[in-house]
């Protein structure tokens, strides 16, 4: 493999490894996760998301790239000084509607409105870049082998809700999402390169909140009361940074569950993600964002297009599912084209 001379490994078709069936392994991904739809639909009597069905905040803000970045992470998104508005969807990983007081995976989804240039998929036209970010470095299921495991697994606890949810973390402390930081865990596209991204707290608002307990007198909405409050008088910035990869042995692109250590590549700042004061979580908002916004990784620029096993699962998995949710709630599947589109 080619590598630059500041020894980040340079992107190429072939970084990629398909595993020979992986195309009946993501058939039987699919089957599955439209099953647990079904099921949760006769439940709830309402579509929910596969995973990070429950949403906490719904927020509007700004994504500033920096303006001095040096040549090597100047690539994409990020090539020139620019700020995008962006709505910003916080939640539970679990595919089904659980107390906040269980410690979860919580995730990140950052939709960044307005952006032009060479899509992911072919045919797809939109002007929006979804960036998906959790607050684990790894995927455990790393490829699309184990993914479909995680699946079938999901499934079988959402028929037997006593058996320990797969994106709980036990033992884990149950801590304010605000201070949390954020990974993408699978890589991507990173213009000349491969990187993984991620979000962490830098205005003080946020950094003070880093790993404080969750009150469980706040009951099984604590989340999202927790965001409501501190938004109704804060504002909050988060440091967005790449960590490019610079060997394909140890920084693999096919397993997701691998740790790329920092000592080969540290995660270097490429912009800031800002969020004023607002009404964090207002019904219009949660319904908004819940039954109408779809996010998904290959909503993106060809520049930062997903990478490795588990991302080729979900181009079909997601679109699948998407859709799916949409029409068993009767609503329609609409792309925000300006940031008044996100009610107040």
């Amino acid at each position: 493999m080619r590598m630059t001379d500041l020894s980040y490994v340079a992107y190429t078709d072939d970084v990629e490894q398909p595993q020979p069936d992986e195309d009946e392994l993501i058939e039987k991904t699919i089957a599955s996760m439209r099953t647990m739809r079904e099921e949760a639909f006769q439940r709830h009597q309402h579509g929910l998301r596969d995973a990070h069905a429950k949403s906490h905040a719904v927020l509007r803000g700004e994504l500033i790239v920096d303006a001095d970045l040096p040549d090597h992470l100047r690539q994409g998104l990020f090539a020139q000084p620019a700020t995008y508005p962006i709505i910003v969807r916080i939640s539970s990983a679990q595919a089904e509607i659980r107390s906040d007081q269980n410690a979860a995976l919580r995730g990140f989804a950052i939709k960044v409105l307005g952006v032009s240039g060479p899509r992911s998929l072919p045919g797809d036209e939109g002007t929006n870049h979804d960036i998906m970010l959790v607050n684990y470095p790894t995927l455990p299921f790393g490829d699309v082998r184990k993914y479909l495991a995680a699946q079938e697994a999901a499934l079988e606890q959402s028929r037997h809700p006593e058996l320990p949810a797969g994106a709980e973390i036990p033992g884990a402390p149950n801590v304010h999402v605000l201070g949390e930081t954020f990974h993408s865990m699978a890589a991507i596209r990173y213009g000349d390169f491969i990187a993984k991204l991620s979000a962490a707290p830098l205005s003080e608002s946020v950094r003070a909140l880093t790993g404080q307990p969750v009150d469980p007198a706040l009951g099984p909405g604590a989340l999202s009361a927790l965001a409501a409050e501190f938004f109704a008088n804060n504002g909050a910035e988060y440091e967005l940074r790449a960590q490019l990869c610079a060997d394909l042995e140890t920084m693999p692109v096919e397993d997701a569950s691998v740790l790329w250590p920092e000592s080969q590549s540290p995660h270097r700042p490429i912009g800031k993600v800002a969020i004023p004061a607002q009404q964090a979580y207002s019904t219009a908002r949660r319904i908004y964002a819940d039954d109408v916004l779809s996010f998904n990784p290959w909503h993106s620029l060809a520049a930062h297009r997903p990478l490795g096993s588990v991302n080729r699962a979900r181009i079909k998995a997601y679109q699948t599912s998407s859709v799916h949710r949409h029409q068993l709630n009767d609503t329609p599947r609409i792309e925000p084209r300006d940031i008044s589109d996100l009610p107040a």
